[in-house]
């Protein structure tokens, strides 16, 4: 039986959050490739120039989805990076975008994440029904493309926590994962994961700088992860050791070190993948809203320095649901967007 759903992905590196040990996308978080290339830092511009001239019949990211509606699946295939093609022929590749595609007359564009020298862009059907995901490089080389059939939670979508969370952390934060469809947050297929969210840190577009092998070289590794409310810790973490070198995952242990704090309510909070030995609190301790609990690490299975953060019904993080967080501030963190948190119990904001 022909498959609907197209998956080829050629050196994409992908910022992995909690899974269950599942195939496929469930329980990984896509980054956009940083081609384990080195980043200078804050000069940045050198880094993101195409290494050769773009061809004239180049697409920009956007146009792909139209270009293949409009038949010109070869020109888009002459743009598939020679490791995906090496996957593909260019006839394979035509019958499964023909099959993936049948239906859709239109893509909108729904979610832009510019990461690391590269594009993770998505693109939803007119229907609805159908998403489109593209990973690109610098030359708008597409490195990997996939079709997924899209489902919508309205009920649990319009349900948030009883209580008002703060940001889990100080200053500004990148959201790489976050929203109420697959496309944007790859979260949303798992029910237990369903409304996460995946932050890291970044500047100049980079989420590091110098040796991306190293988990020193990513912003977000070490900053100070605090309580969204107050509460009573009923779990951690604290032993396992970060992610070495950055890519190595441990999906023997997905959450990685972590700090499960109870609310009340029936809402249950999880820190997960920090720093090895960072934990500040014990099973037992009370805590009170914007107190440092620890550290952002690369621990579990992750590929990348970043905090997933969730709140849920039990503090089972597999075992129970997640619940659309209602943030204080009306902040409704998307992915692509920068979110702001000022110290203790500050405000917060969002920009993109």
């Amino acid at each position: 039986m022909r498959k609907t759903i197209l998956a080829l992905i050629a050196l994409t590196v992908m910022l992995t959050g909690c899974g269950s040990g599942g195939t496929g996308e469930t329980g990984s978080a896509g980054t956009p490739p940083h081609g384990g290339a080195e980043h200078a830092g804050n000069a940045g511009a050198e880094n993101k120039k195409p290494s050769e001239p773009m061809q004239a019949d180049r697409l920009k990211p956007e146009a792909v989805g139209q270009a293949l509606l409009d038949g010109e699946i070869e020109r888009v295939y002459r743009q598939l990076s020679a490791d995906f093609q090496k996957h593909v022929t260019g006839d394979q590749f035509r019958e499964a975008v023909t099959t993936a595609a049948k239906g859709v007359s239109a893509w909108k564009t729904v979610s832009s994440l510019p990461l690391n020298g590269s594009l993770y862009l998505a693109q939803m059907s007119q229907d609805g029904k159908t998403g489109l995901k593209l990973a690109t490089d610098a030359n708008d080389t597409i490195a990997s493309m996939q079709f997924v059939p899209l489902q919508s939670f309205p009920k649990t979508d319009s349900t948030l926590t009883k209580l008002a969370y703060r940001l889990p952390f100080q200053g500004d934060w990148y959201v790489f994962w976050g929203g109420e469809n697959v496309l944007a947050n790859y979260h949303y297929a798992v029910e237990s994961q369903r409304y996460a969210y995946d932050f890291v840190q970044v500047k100049d577009g980079y989420s590091y700088k110098g040796d991306p092998s190293k988990n020193e070289s990513y912003y977000a590794y070490g900053q100070k992860v605090v309580s969204p409310q107050d509460g009573t810790v009923v779990h951690v973490v604290n032993d396992i050791a970060d992610n070495v070198p950055v890519g190595a995952m441990n999906a023997e242990q997905p959450a990685g070190n972590v700090v499960v704090i109870d609310h009340g309510n029936g809402e249950f909070s999880f820190l997960a993948h920090l720093k090895t030995g960072s934990a500040t609190v014990k099973v037992g301790d009370s805590v009170t809203k914007g107190q440092v609990v620890g550290l952002c690490g690369n621990s579990g299975n992750s590929s990348e320095p970043h905090l997933h953060v969730q709140v849920s019904d039990s503090s089972d993080l597999f075992a129970g649901k997640a619940i659309r967080v209602r943030w204080e501030g009306g902040v409704n963190p998307q992915q692509g967007e920068t979110v702001s948190a000022g110290v203790g119990n500050g405000g917060a904001g969002t920009s993109k």
